[in-house]
């Protein structure tokens, strides 16, 4: 068998605010998931997104200790339409997140955004530009 990709996987240092920002975006992450150490996300062709906390990933690897400073790594979200970048980037950033980059018609032929969600890791928002 090929390896095939089957989880992406975020450490978070809050759970509860983790699953409430990636909540807003759409993933649905179980009922009480606030409590636990890993909670998972079903996407779009069965790949899943697992959050799991410093504390669960410190207790299977001695030693480890959480990076410093932002993420080395983004996910990107593609959005119905521009209005849709607009709107999540705003419910977003009024919802206490910090935005990246308030959202513009890149060059490339999409409307785009970037925020960062609690532990700093890459957010993006996407949707093609119409006539594109």
């Amino acid at each position: 068998m090929t390896p095939q990709l089957d989880v992406v996987s975020v450490i978070v240092s809050d759970m509860a605010a983790s699953l409430a920002f990636y909540r807003r975006l759409g993933l649905v992450f179980p009922a009480g998931a606030e409590t636990e150490g890993h909670a998972e996300a079903v996407l779009a062709g069965g790949l899943r997104l697992a959050l799991d906390t410093e504390a669960t990933i410190a207790s299977f690897t001695p030693g480890w200790q959480p990076p410093a400073g932002p993420g080395r790594s983004s996910l990107a979200f593609r959005c119905a339409d521009p209005a849709e970048v607009d709107q999540l980037y705003a419910e977003l950033v009024d919802a206490g997140h910090h935005g990246e980059l308030a959202p513009w018609d890149a060059f490339w032929g999409q409307r785009y955004a970037c925020l960062a969600d609690p532990d700093g890791h890459g957010i993006d928002l996407y949707a093609p530009l119409p006539g594109v």
